[in-house]
């Protein structure tokens, strides 16, 4: 009998070490939800209480228990790893919100080239080459490239200046013993001009430079984003890789959030649109497109201008971003108003269309097989976005979120703060209810004209229609004073 009160005595014992550690996860895992901030109140309150109720019960069963109680003491430690593991999930998500949020860098890559044919392959071994350079655009960047360069190679390389990347892309092609120093950026611009240009080209140096984003154009760092309506520029970059880089934005959608109305208009701007560049053209007019090459800041302001707007917050996405939180959404469904194939061979239907990363990201960059060409790939644009968020404020959301945390985390940047994010969220899930949402899109006509940042040869460019862009500011600003529109799409 005392052998069996001594091991009754040691099995609560451990019980009650067990139960401790349900406690102390417990805690962890409550702190985790707080810190992430997207819990409305009554939400903590509940959770709270439940993980109360099931520690007492632990506990009670180990102190009333006459027995060792094994499948007890097994239930907690379960209970306990489950914590862990959700803590450490929350604890991720916070920081996934916390990496989208540190927005306010843009990254410049200043890249020496060469052709493929040619036999350097670093720049030591291009050290005693004629290096093609301008100094028209951004040439405080250069300047800091050939220190790089000179520091790396140990001497002072030979340059010549040229009046343009037109004139560089001449240097090259007079043969081994010339390379060129350009923004990777601008190599893009020259696909423009010659579509075969980067696969005759190697890069043998790269060197990055990250600047601030232009704070003047961010303008609303204070604002309360779940009372006052707001609008975020969603830029669309045409690369792969770090999210910060300075590139093309093929992609140039404003949405403009009531989040009193429930309302959401996305603005569509054709990339070819023919616009100042506020602060950097000097009233020269240049394709919108190219405006992401002086950075996002610069884009936004280029829309502000051009719809008379405040735009406050930016979200650059890239290829990455959209293919993987298409597939962390387990898919979406795109409704497309016209059937087509794709150039990669993707066969659209018109209608309701499901989609995987891949196949969204072909749909949403189609425009050589549209009768529209670019004004509908801005639709088919907006259709993705659409479909994208019906997903993300649907009940689906729930089995994908763990994935989706995932692929946000360094494919999205924005200057939305963590604390502003967080609120949306919080208030969406305090006050379910459905979002309507409209698209519109500018118009313009087809032209060629001399563009700012390719100032030799006239480019294919989109005039703006005047009737166009007022008809944009009207429905801007009838979005921010809470109107809504009978034909939005609603979700669910």
């Amino acid at each position: 009998m005392k052998r069996m009160n001594k091991n009754n005595r040691w099995s609560k014992r451990i019980g009650y070490v067990i139960t401790l550690f349900q406690l102390i996860a417990s805690i962890v895992f409550f702190v985790s939800l707080y810190k992430l901030g997207m819990l409305p109140n009554m939400y903590l309150v509940l959770i709270a209480e439940i993980l109360a109720i099931l520690l007492l019960i632990m506990f009670l069963g180990q102190y009333n228990s006459k027995r060792k109680a094994i499948f007890g003491k097994l239930l907690s430690i379960l209970m306990s790893v489950v914590l862990v593991f959700a803590s450490t999930y929350v604890f991720k998500a916070n920081g996934a919100v916390e990496e989208i949020s540190s927005g306010g860098k843009k990254l410049d890559k200043v890249v020496v080239a060469v052709l493929k044919s040619d036999p350097a392959e670093t720049i030591k071994d291009a050290k005693d080459y004629n290096f093609g350079v301008q100094y028209q655009i951004k040439s405080e960047e250069i300047h800091e490239t050939i220190d790089a360069i000179n520091d790396e190679v140990g001497a002072s390389i030979k340059t010549t200046e040229c009046s343009g990347i037109q004139e560089q892309s001449e240097v090259l092609n007079q043969g081994n013993g010339n390379a060129i120093i350009v923004n990777e950026a601008y190599l893009g611009l020259l696909e423009d001009e010659s579509g075969d240009f980067s696969d005759n080209i190697k890069i043998i140096y790269s060197h990055e430079i990250e600047t601030d984003v232009d704070e003047s154009v961010l303008n609303a760092s204070q604002n309360d984003i779940t009372k006052n309506p707001f609008i975020v520029y969603i830029s669309g970059i045409d690369v792969y890789g770090a999210i910060e880089t300075n590139s093309r934005s093929d992609v140039n959608i404003l949405a403009v959030v009531n989040p009193t109305s429930h309302q959401i208009l996305l603005v569509t701007t054709p990339r070819d649109f023919y616009v100042e560049f506020p602060g950097v053209t000097n009233g020269q007019l240049d394709k919108l497109t190219h405006a992401g090459i002086y950075g996002v800041d610069v884009s936004m302001a280029t829309l502000g201008k051009l719809y008379d707007a405040d735009i406050d917050f930016y979200a650059r996405v890239n290829f990455t971003s959209l293919v993987e939180m298409v597939d962390a959404l387990g898919g979406i469904d795109v409704n497309s108003e016209y059937a087509f194939t794709t150039v990669g061979g993707l066969n659209v239907s018109q209608g309701m269309n499901h989609f995987n990363g891949k196949q969204a990201l072909s749909f949403s960059r189609e425009r050589k097989n549209l009768a529209a060409g670019d004004f509908q790939r801005g639709k088919n644009q907006q259709a993705v976005i659409t479909a994208m968020i019906q997903k993300i404020v649907s009940p689906a959301i729930l089995t994908g979120a763990s994935d989706l945390i995932k692929s946000v985390a360094g494919n999205v940047d924005t200057n939305m703060s963590q604390e502003q994010i967080q609120s949306l969220i919080k208030s969406q899930l305090a006050n379910p209810q459905s979002w309507k949402i409209k698209s519109i899109a500018a118009e313009g006509t087809g032209d060629m004209q001399i563009c700012y940042s390719m100032p030799s040869t006239p480019l294919y460019v989109t005039q703006p229609n005047p009737d166009s862009v007022n008809n944009v500011k009207s429905a801007i600003s009838s979005v921010l004073n809470g109107e809504t529109f009978d034909d939005s799409v609603v979700t669910q």
